[in-house]
């Protein structure tokens, strides 16, 4: 007969496995697009950190008191969390070298204009971008870094999507480079709930489908406009030729049972996954890359490969608090 210790010991090691194997794969028990999960679900590398302190503290406590009771179990089903999230970041990767391809793609949320037209402009010009998603940028500062640009020799054009009504009262624009050819965003197309994302087509019908999206943050209130927003991303995904880039509000672990044909949300794959840095933290910038939530993204269709994807932390005091993410792709 086990003695109560040894069977304390045994029972709590059982039930914080079980909670310790959620807490690192949420999707396992369709528990990821939940409030509260889903939040803490974005910082992982927070959440490792948190539960490694945790369990060295708890730990100790079973050290000091020499017992092999609940507190060592605890303390393991929480080392096992905190190496769990650990390890998905690793899997997941922090970066790959800059490779040329055909398009450059580039995403930042300016913040309502806390990075002024002078910031982005400098992003496009250092980056080559010729496609710019900027959530949070209204048509006067969209026009304003077009016309920065065009004095220093870059040709791009503009245009900018306001929410629907009674949405937020932040826009979405998108710079798209002269030489791609003409653009004109799809008004067919509904925006996604409470923010707004747009779909541009090329005129000639000749060039990719470009996106520019930013759903809603999975606060309480609004966690079903937010997965309404996720699911729009999903629809526009249907279509191979497609590229969608911006403020997503969500990681790769949110778009877990949106997938289809291949992809991780509709057909779409994720840039940074696909050239294993998708642990890149792009918000908040107070935090470093390897702590902060990779919630902006670039996603491609299945006409399309990612060949980079780099998160830029020397934008950091630029007045944003996200980090611009920029990523080169081809044309299969």
């Amino acid at each position: 007969m086990l003695r109560r210790p040894r069977l304390s010991f045994l029972v709590v090691l059982i039930i914080g496995g079980a909670v310790a194997t959620i807490a690192v794969w949420p999707q396992l028990v369709g528990i990821h697009r939940l409030p509260l999960v889903a939040n803490v679900l974005s910082l992982r590398g927070v959440s490792a950190g948190a539960l490694g302190v945790l369990a060295l503290i708890v730990g100790a406590v079973a050290a000091r008191r020499r017992t092999w009771g609940v507190s060592a179990a605890l303390a393991l089903a929480l080392a096992a969390a905190s190496l769990g999230n650990a390890g998905v970041l690793v899997v997941r990767g922090w970066g790959a070298s800059a490779v040329e391809g055909d398009l450059t793609v580039v995403a930042w949320n300016a913040y309502g204009g806390g990075a002024s037209p002078e910031s982005v402009a400098r992003l496009v010009r250092d980056t080559g971008a010729d496609v710019v998603s900027l959530p949070e940028t209204d048509a006067f500062a969209a026009a304003e870094i077009v016309g920065i640009l065009a004095r220093e020799g870059v040709s791009m054009r503009h245009d900018t999507v306001a929410a629907a009504r009674g949405g937020e009262t932040i826009p979405t624009s998108i710079l798209i480079s002269t030489a791609l050819g003409a653009y004109a965003r799809d008004a067919s197309i509904a925006s996604t709930p409470g923010l707004p994302s747009g779909v541009w087509r090329p005129v000639d019908g000749r060039g990719p489908t470009l996106v520019a999206a930013h759903p809603m943050p999975p606060l309480p209130r609004v966690m079903d406009q937010w997965d309404a927003g996720l699911r729009w991303i999903a629809e526009q995904c249907g279509d191979p030729d497609v590229i969608v880039a911006g403020d997503l509000n969500a990681t790769v672990d949110h778009f877990a049972g949106l997938g289809a044909r291949g992809g991780i949300i509709g057909g779409c794959r994720d840039a940074a996954a696909e050239v294993g840095a998708g642990a890149q933290g792009t918000w908040p910038v107070r935090l470093p890359l390897a702590l902060a939530a990779p919630i902006d993204h670039v996603l491609v269709g299945a006409g399309w490969r990612a060949e980079s994807f780099s998160v830029l932390d020397d934008f950091d005091g630029a007045g944003s608090d996200h980090r611009p993410i920029v990523a080169t792709l081809t044309r299969r």
